[in-house]
């Protein structure tokens, strides 16, 4: 059967051009990771093939053998690496080769610095492996066919590493695919077999799929031998495994470049029998807060590669968890809806989540260091914990970090038990309180009281930190509760006096507030007279069972729908201001204040005006009639 030639010249995305000259015209520390991510990507290629064959055994072609070759020409300065796995169809190719995941682009270049050693670590950070190919080579060619379909739908793609690439439809009788590097003139130290032998037993010895390079011995002239271990390093007794193999391991299942925090490597018997080898990354990828992402737990089934969808297999919150887990128990045709609702996996899942769990206790433990990287970097997915995971909500708020006003910093390395252990005798609950900065939450006039009495307070300031404490109202027994919202009630933190003495402002100043309730009418659910403001004249709080103003402002600017609630006005009877705002006879003098001290307490806490000019006017005409007494 003929072929008819389609051949057209296509352009790269503009941030693949820009990676392509980053590459072409920078030198990296470690020119072997070309080798290590096109050896990773085959492997993965035939992985999906195995996968796919189980539905249609057809697509092997009668060459189940999968595997990965690679040869080399000195004289034409060629270098080769070909699998027989799923290969790529036309429009794939495109997709594939001529994009980068979006969601990582502009993360990508943002993180650039100049720092050779560290750009080049990002390339496999960002799931752009396959263009390392131009550290080392002036021109690459990649010819694949799609198993499956006739040998007339073959593709070559071409490029010199430029502004664009080539596609032209060949005739290809092998199904996976064939990348052919022209290598550069610095990189001839490619071309020799000793050199590669050794890249690839030093980076992907543990691949299970046998990777094939020309004997060098002359009796073996023609013939191909395995230079890798072939053999699944999950599957090995954990004393036969360096630490290094376990990293090099974890660089394959993770495209990373950097060594992970910490692994679990588990073989399970009983009524289930699965290994399982999990990761957690030093740094987080760049999809992390892509929670629709292929994530990174690869699942096998006596060895054979299923499914590389890692949602059923970890919970959201730890979808930054790299590694593979091999069951003997799942039937090998199980789909992907059947996975869903399998017995087996949610047993799986719940054991991997305790080993994960249960490896971030011990590094909370017995490293402090340690895990404050892991915090920074991992912080705020944690918190999505608790409202997730509820069956492990206790050992999750166990291992949440916050900042607060003990060290009034915005280092979050404040544990709710270090809390507890610094709680005031008679004190009977956590408090907190949410804001949209650090600053914010410092500032707030609501933690008066609370610093006067020297009682701490969390300061949380992520946005992720409203879902939290919705959902994790109680830790051992002590209830979380905001400084921002109902009544404050100190309990026995306050003595009879000051109980008494509250009573006793409450009934003095009963009018006053009344006249201040009347003249904001509808803008305030109720106005009261404070017992958390020691220096400011007023603030906002809100009742207790309704949203805070900070979450109603996130929802806001995310474009949900909120119901119109109104805040509650506390007065400081003590203070100055408010003191002048009694003595006021003027009615439409004293409305303008009262609205200018609402103004002012829902700037404090971070609201928007609605009348920014109405504000202003107000506040001149009051420094105006000050200034002149």
């Amino acid at each position: 059967m003929t072929v008819e030639t389609h051949k057209e010249t296509l352009e790269f995305q503009t941030e693949v051009q820009q990676l392509l000259r980053l590459m072409i015209h920078s030198l990296y520390s470690n020119k072997d990771i070309f080798l290590r991510e096109l050896i990773s990507n085959a492997s993965d290629a035939c992985d999906k093939l195995r996968f796919e064959a189980l539905a249609d055994d057809a697509l092997f072609e009668g060459d189940s053998e999968l595997g990965v070759t690679i040869s080399f020409d000195k004289e034409a300065k060629t270098l080769t690496i070909s699998d027989n796995g799923i290969g790529m169809s036309r429009q794939e190719v495109i997709d594939n080769i001529g994009t980068i995941a979006k969601s990582g682009t502009r993360q990508f270049f943002e993180s650039l610095t100049g720092d050779e050693a560290r750009d080049a670590n990002l390339i496999g950070q960002f799931g752009v492996g396959f263009y390392s190919a131009f550290i080392v080579a002036d021109k690459v060619v990649l010819e694949t066919r799609r198993a499956g379909t006739g040998s007339e739908h073959g593709v070559r793609w071409e490029s010199a590493g430029e502004g664009d690439f080539s596609l032209e439809t060949i005739e290809c009788d092998q199904h996976g695919t064939t990348i052919t590097l022209h290598m550069r003139d610095d990189a001839e130290e490619y071309l020799d077999g000793f050199r590669l032998r050794n890249i690839v037993r030093k980076y992907s010895d543990h691949i299970s799929l046998p990777i094939r390079m020309p004997a060098e011995d002359e009796d073996k002239a023609g013939e191909l031998e395995t230079v890798n271990s072939a053999s699944a390093l999950w599957a090995r007794a954990k004393s036969e495994i360096s630490d290094e193999e376990y990293n090099e391991f974890y660089k394959h299942v993770a495209h990373d470049f950097q060594d992970p925090l910490c692994h679990s490597h588990n073989h399970v018997e009983g009524k289930l029998e699965y290994t399982s080898l999990l990761y957690v990354p030093s740094r987080v990828p760049f999809d992390l807060w892509d929670r629709d992402s292929r994530h990174g737990i690869k699942l096998y089934v006596r060895r054979v590669f299923i499914m590389d969808d890692a949602e059923q297999l970890m919970p959201q919150y730890l979808r930054f968890v790299r590694g593979v887990i091999d069951s003997a128990d799942l039937p090998l045709n199980v789909s992907r809806e059947i996975l869903q609702h399998n017995k087996t996996i949610d047993s799986i899942r719940a054991g991997s989540v305790k080993k994960v769990l249960g490896m971030l206790e011990g590094i909370a433990k017995n490293d402090a260091e340690k895990y404050a990287g892991f915090w920074n970097e991992f912080g705020r997915v944690m918190k999505e914990g608790p409202g997730e995971d509820f069956s492990n909500r206790e050992q999750i708020a166990r291992l949440l970090r916050f900042a607060s006003t003990h060290s009034n910093t915005d280092t979050q390395d404040v544990s709710l038990d270090d809390y507890i252990a610094r709680m005031q005798e008679g004190q009977d609950r956590i408090y907190y309180i949410t804001a949209d900065s650090f600053n914010a939450a410092k500032n707030s006039p609501h933690l008066e009281i609370f610093r006067k009495k020297g009682i701490e307070v969390l300061l949380l300031s992520d946005r992720v930190d409203e879902w939290l404490v919705s959902s994790l109202t109680e830790y051992d027994s002590k209830p979380l509760q905001s400084v921002a919202k109902g009544d404050l009630d100190l309990g026995e933190l306050e003595d009879q006096e000051e109980k008494a003495r509250q009573e006793t402002i409450e009934k003095e100043n009963a009018d006053f507030i009344e006249r201040i309730k009347t003249s904001l009418g509808e803008e305030v659910k109720d106005v009261r007279v404070t017992h958390r403001l020691t220096d400011s004249p007023a603030c906002l709080v809100s009742d207790a069972h309704d949203m805070s103003g900070n979450l109603e402002r996130i929802l806001k600017s995310a474009g949900q729908a909120v119901p119109d609630l109104k805040p509650i006005l506390e007065v400081n009877p003590d203070h100055a201001l408010v003191d002048m705002l009694k003595e006021q006879t003027d009615d439409a003098r004293f409305n303008d204040w009262v609205q200018i001290l609402f103004d002012q307490a829902l700037l404090t806490e971070g609201g928007q005006l609605e009348d920014p000019a109405g504000f202003v006017q107000r506040l001149n005409s009051m420094l105006l009639t000050l200034a002149r007494k």
